[in-house]
């Protein structure tokens, strides 16, 4: 049965639409990217009368930009691998072992995320100071201290995701593993880590995204030696000037590392993500 022509006018325009609506603003950036200081800061004009690439030379000098992203880098990649390392160990004993406190674990582990972030920003910067001053350890105000910091985030909610989805990968895999003499350590990796490579996938994204695009925790837990690109866009913004076509050359730049992981990573994000919705 085909679907009537009036739903199908509506549905190409409602797409259309969304289209339209979603990239707009990308239009807008990239418009200004491309245009002289001066243009940018009189009325917008859709179509620009002078495009130059300046801004894109320029936004490499005005900011230590090289070393902001150099610090985001380290600091999402070494969030990533910690948050997908511990959540892979933690949901793995939580969907296959039945322990005492199993269930209370994973409501904490669940509740956590409940609590908006700013609640956790005055304990942690007490907590890092007073480690900092009875160790010697410099925890605030470093990449180490910062990439504990977003593990506090993305941690909870990558164990809730991969127990759903081991839980969804049969046990018979695990009890073949051990008949063929794997101990539960060789089964995991051996036998349900390759069959759960989507789900860890989706995790990695998200754990990479939260810690690239966040400001909150980066403005306060990190100094100029250690600044994150999040943090280091608002120095094109001084007392005399505001560099809107370097904000936006910029703004894209950074921009360019998550788009094009999503992009590659598409077919695997959807799939961890729905994997373990249908039992």
């Amino acid at each position: 049965m085909s679907a009537p022509p009036s739903f199908l006018w509506t549905r190409r325009i409602f797409l259309t639409g969304l289209t339209v609506f979603v990239l707009l603003p990308v239009y807008v950036m990239l418009s200004s990217s491309l245009k002289p200081l001066e243009d940018v800061s009189e009325k917008f004009q859709w179509i620009p009368s002078g495009l130059t690439v300046r801004p894109y030379v320029d936004i490499w000098e005005t900011v230590p930009l090289a070393d902001y992203f150099v610090n985001s880098l380290i600091v999402s990649g070494a969030a990533t691998v910690c948050s997908v390392a511990i959540a892979v160990f933690a949901a793995y004993a939580v969907s296959r072992y039945d322990f005492r406190g199993k269930r209370v674990f994973t409501v904490t582990v669940l509740s956590t995320q409940m609590f908006p972030g700013i609640l956790f920003l005055l304990p942690l910067f007490l907590i890092y100071v007073n480690i900092g001053n009875a160790t010697g350890i410099a925890l605030f105000g470093s990449r180490g201290g910062l990439i504990l910091t977003y593990l506090t985030f993305s941690l909870p909610f990558s164990i809730w995701m991969l127990i759903g989805y081991f839980d969804s990968i049969p046990r018979d895999l695990d009890e073949a593993a051990e008949v063929d003499g794997c101990g539960p350590v060789g089964a995991l990796f051996r036998v349900i880590v390759p069959a759960a490579v989507p789900g860890i996938i989706a995790v990695a994204v998200y754990a990479f995204m939260t810690a690239w695009g966040e400001v909150l925790f980066a403005s306060v837990m990190t100094n100029e030696a250690t600044r994150t690109l999040a943090v280091g866009l608002q120095g094109y913004s001084t007392l005399n000037d505001v560099y809107w076509n370097q904000i936006m050359a910029a703004s894209l730049v950074v921009s360019v590392p998550v788009v094009a992981g999503f992009l590659l990573l598409q077919r695997y994000l959807i799939t961890g993500l729905t994997a373990g919705a249908v039992k």
